[in-house]
């Protein structure tokens, strides 16, 4: 299988302005200097990480999702990140995985912060989103999802093949908790087998918590092969298909792990 170009986007935000953001990563993404195929934002891009949604949150058709529409058309990527969304009267911190010709899928916060009250705001969802791109499958997750191992474990499928190939986090993950951060994202790669991606922000948010950033990228063997602190940055670079399958046919272990399914909040 081929192998596959990211960026992930380490940035500030500006706080719970929704077009202000939205013409920064314009601005972001018109800046990548190389062709790239699959575009990280941070948890919260539109807005940072408000609880607020009753003043913020937007539809499906909002301006954030239609953004998110034309700038994938226009540069041929997928584009990813999470924004708050308003539906059936509920409101959710929502990952988009857009498509360039505009279909798109979603996964709803699973774990919400409690810490934060985020569970008095948000709903959380219940289903995981594994997409798939050139043969790759990446499972999407949002940032305290992290902290949860058993919602991202990894498994092998009646064809013999992993659930997933890459393991992704996006992230308004404060400075305060960052040991958390970087250890839990090479624990992840290792255990799952798999490169892991965290797209962290940086910068104060409107509570005045700072956020170092740390946007990593892990190889399946937990080797850091990009971790940023502090300072904005947009990062390329291409995973290597060849590399992962090989780490997985030298030391085969996921074929030795429990076998178990998650049905909602119930573990069988």
């Amino acid at each position: 299988m081929a192998d596959l170009k990211v960026t992930l986007i380490q940035s500030q935000l500006y706080w719970e302005d929704i077009a202000a953001n939205l013409q920064m990563f314009d601005e972001k993404i018109n800046n990548i200097g190389e062709r790239t195929e699959v575009v990280f934002l941070p948890e919260m891009f539109s807005t940072g990480f408000s609880m607020q949604p009753e003043k913020l949150a937007e539809t499906m058709d909002g301006s954030a999702v239609q953004w998110m529409k034309k700038k994938a058309a226009e540069k041929n990527i997928i584009l990813t990140g999470s924004l708050i969304i308003e539906e059936n009267g509920q409101y959710l911190n929502r990952l988009i995985w857009m498509l360039p010709n505009g279909t798109y899928g979603t996964y709803d916060k699973r774990h919400l912060f409690g810490y934060a009250g985020e569970h008095e705001h948000y709903q959380p969802g219940n289903k995981r989103l594994i997409a798939q791109v050139k043969g790759w499958k990446i499972n999407l997750n949002i940032c305290y999802d992290l902290r949860f191992p058993v919602w991202a474990r990894n498994s092998i499928q009646p064809d013999g093949s992993p659930a997933y190939d890459v393991l992704v986090y996006v992230a308004n993950w404060p400075e305060r908790r960052t040991t958390a951060w970087q250890t839990l994202l090479q624990a992840r790669a290792i255990e799952n087998q798999c490169y892991a991606i965290g797209v962290n922000r940086v910068g104060n948010d409107g509570n005045n918590i700072y956020h170092s950033g740390e946007t990593s990228l892990i190889d399946p063997m937990g080797e850091i092969i990009y971790r940023k602190s502090h300072d904005e940055d947009i990062f390329t670079y291409t995973l290597q298909r060849e590399h992962l399958d090989n780490v997985r046919k030298n030391i085969p272990f996921l074929k030795d792990a429990d076998h178990f399914t998650i049905l909602s909040n119930e573990l069988v």
